[in-house]
């Protein structure tokens, strides 16, 4: 590894920091290093403030430093005003002289400005270390702005025999995912903006989907409904978050309560797509059924899938869904069970 893979893999590390918090924005760290020595660090910490680059300069205590400094940024610095000022403008203004960026900005008012602003003001900018990592890194804030819709993730939990559940018209669900992967699913939750079931799975498990085992904002509740009949007395709806409910009868919004009409008779998934970016919700975590899951899947509306699998044997039930071959696929345990990671 070279010195500045060195310092971008830094980079990396702090921005994940801001997974939870930073939404719609890209996740994005920075370190600023005199004399292989860091003197500085920082990352976005939260939406509508400053940027990466900006708490890394705030972090340095003597800024006399900074002209014989290199400032590493996972992310091409911004060139626009927006929440905040153009982090490049601030770089040109402190003086540093060499700048070293894993990858450029897909976002329409940035896209390779930035760099062009260092260039022009005769800094040295390197681009393109570890350049994969840091794409991936920002992969929801791309799918958002180039696909126009939000960065979708998938979940399940799968018995031995590829059952997710047993048929059932009351009761508690099968328990399949272990203490620590329930833990990771709030964690999981926490980093979405939004978590969306169907009617089935809101009837039968009355589920809060909540935060409750991380710390993190609670996700925006959505749920299908296609003909209203879900009882009002289920936990999504004791108005204590947002909840959008997606159905074929009517628009109507109470207090924390959204209703919005779909047309049922066409494909609903790339319609909830269009209505979640419309309303500036960057990332979707679905939970729901097979039906549900199967639908995203069919659609292709989809980036990421997780599914654990658990020892449990059921012999019968609600068939896991299936992810076509093609796409990539790594295996990881936890807790002691085997994760299926898919991605597009």
């Amino acid at each position: 590894m070279t010195k500045d893979e060195k310092y971008i893999e830094r980079c990396i590390q702090l921005a994940q920091n801001g997974l939870c918090n930073t939404p719609p924005n890209p996740t994005v760290g920075a370190v600023i290093v005199h004399k292989d020595r860091i003197i500085g660090e920082g990352y976005h910490v939260r939406y509508g403030e400053g940027h990466a680059e900006v708490n890394a300069i705030r972090s340095v205590k003597d800024e006399r430093l900074l002209k014989e400094s290199t400032i590493y940024v996972s992310l091409e610095p911004c060139a626009h005003y927006g929440k905040t000022p153009p982090c490049a403008d601030l770089i040109i203004r402190k003086g540093i002289p060499r700048v070293v960026i894993g990858c450029t900005d897909p976002f329409s008012l940035v896209a390779g400005r930035g760099i062009r602003k260092l260039q022009d003001a005769g800094l040295d900018v390197k681009v393109g270390v570890l350049e994969e990592e840091c794409r991936a890194l920002i992969k929801p804030f791309a799918v958002f702005n180039i696909r126009k819709r939000p960065y979708v993730t998938l979940k399940w939990a799968v018995s031995a025999d590829g059952f997710m559940d047993i048929n059932r018209t009351g009761g508690s669900p099968v328990v399949l995912s272990s203490p620590l992967s329930s833990i990771h699913v709030h964690k999981q939750r926490a980093e979405h903006k939004a978590i969306l079931i169907g009617r089935d799975t809101a009837l039968l498990d009355n589920p809060s989907l909540t935060t409750r085992n991380w710390y993190g904002d609670n996700p925006i509740r959505v749920v299908l409904d296609k003909d209203l009949t879900l009882p009002e007395n289920l936990k999504l709806f004791d108005g204590s978050i947002p909840t959008i409910v997606y159905n074929a009868k009517e628009d109507r919004s109470t207090h924390n309560l959204k209703r919005i009409r779909l047309n049922f008779e066409e494909d609903v998934i790339p319609q909830i797509m269009t209505s979640l970016f419309e309303q500036n919700i960057p990332s979707l975590l679905v939970e729901g059924g097979s039906i549900l899951l199967k639908s995203f899947i069919q659609s292709e509306q989809w980036d990421e899938v997780f599914v654990e699998h658990a020892p449990a044997v059921l012999k019968e039930g609600i068939e896991s869904p299936v992810i076509p071959s093609g796409y990539t696929c790594e295996f990881f345990s936890r807790d002691g069970r085997i994760i299926s990671h898919f991605m597009r």
